[in-house]
């Protein structure tokens, strides 16, 4: 095992350029085209939204932690990378890949109860037996290549959050961030160290508003500014966020956000971290809650139960 993200499988096998991503996947796609043609899909995003809600079901009922639901949903992404998607029943693939995080996470449940929950689940699409699962497990490992060790955000967020004297509310937020970037292609191009940094200035910055619905955008000009600065070397000098007199207590917490937006933008400037790809984060975040706000459940949901029944692998 790799104690560190740097030496890991992940960093050397698991993390690409969008070029790189995009190749693969027009490769998939190009390795049938009848099938591809026959059975549209919704857009990616669309399709990662709501394999995140159905495994988000499934975790529920069996009282599985966090990380454990985010290092199945990287199995998922990585396992999709190698097959074509249309090839499998994505119920079964699902069930199989949390079932393989939790005993990856150390927080292993029988195969039994994944098998009789994701039945009860999806009594229509998921007609498997506990072998199957066995065997699909085993199928996931071999086009991981044994590759399962999951570096995450979350570690960076919790060893910094002391660091910016986050509040309660801004870790809420920030992890909240990381929960949903797991919904995009960013777990497969940017290092966790990234991703979580990129959450703590989104916290900062885009209070109380980052999630689907939520109106980002008069704040990103905040967020591209403190990047800015940190990328230009220009600290913010004198930021000691003392609030004026008379100040009213949303003023005093104004000031207190932008002291820390500040302090965030000093550490950046005085670090060695990839701010362009802070900012392609940041970018690509946003994109997603825009995209989130036309996510249509049941059309993506008949999208894909469709060619599930229509190449019977509900059956097997």
């Amino acid at each position: 095992m790799a104690a560190n993200y740097w030496e890991s499988t992940q960093r050397r096998f698991w993390q690409f350029s969008k070029d790189e991503l995009a190749q693969m996947r027009d490769e998939l796609e190009k390795s049938d085209q009848a099938l591809v043609q026959g059975f549209p899909l919704p857009r990616r995003t669309h399709l990662n939204i709501y394999f995140n809600q159905q495994i988000g079901r499934l975790s529920k009922r069996l009282n599985i932690k966090q990380q454990a639901v985010a290092t199945a949903q990287l199995y998922i992404k990585r396992f999709y990378c190698k097959v074509e998607i249309r090839r499998t029943n994505p119920y079964l693939v699902l069930t199989t890949a949390l079932y393989l995080a939790c005993k990856m996470e150390e927080c292993p449940q029988h195969i039994r109860m994944f098998v009789t929950e994701a039945r009860s689940l999806w009594p229509d699409l998921l007609h498997t037996e506990v072998s199957r699962v066995g065997e699909c497990e085993f199928f996931l490992i071999s086009e991981m290549n044994s590759q399962l060790i999951v570096h995450q955000p979350y570690r960076t967020l919790t060893s910094l959050q002391s660091d910016f004297y986050l509040t309660q509310d801004e870790i809420n937020l920030a992890l909240s961030v990381i929960n949903d970037h797991y919904m995009t292609d960013l777990p497969l191009l940017y290092p966790p160290h990234i991703i979580a940094l990129t959450a703590i200035l989104l916290s900062l910055v885009l209070r109380p508003n980052p999630v689907p619905g939520g109106n980002t955008t008069p704040n990103m000009a905040a967020v591209t500014g403190a990047l800015a600065q940190a990328q230009q070397a220009r600290p913010s000098a004198g930021g000691s966020g003392q609030s004026t007199p008379g100040a009213t207590e949303k003023d005093k917490q104004q000031d207190a956000r932008v002291g820390k937006v500040q302090r965030f933008a000093a550490f950046l400037a005085e670090s060695n971290v990839d701010i362009e790809g802070m900012i392609d984060c940041t970018q690509e975040l946003i994109s997603f809650y825009e995209c989130h706000e036309q996510y249509n459940d049941k059309m993506t949901r008949e999208q894909i139960n469709r060619f599930v029944k229509a190449r019977g692998l509900d059956k097997h």
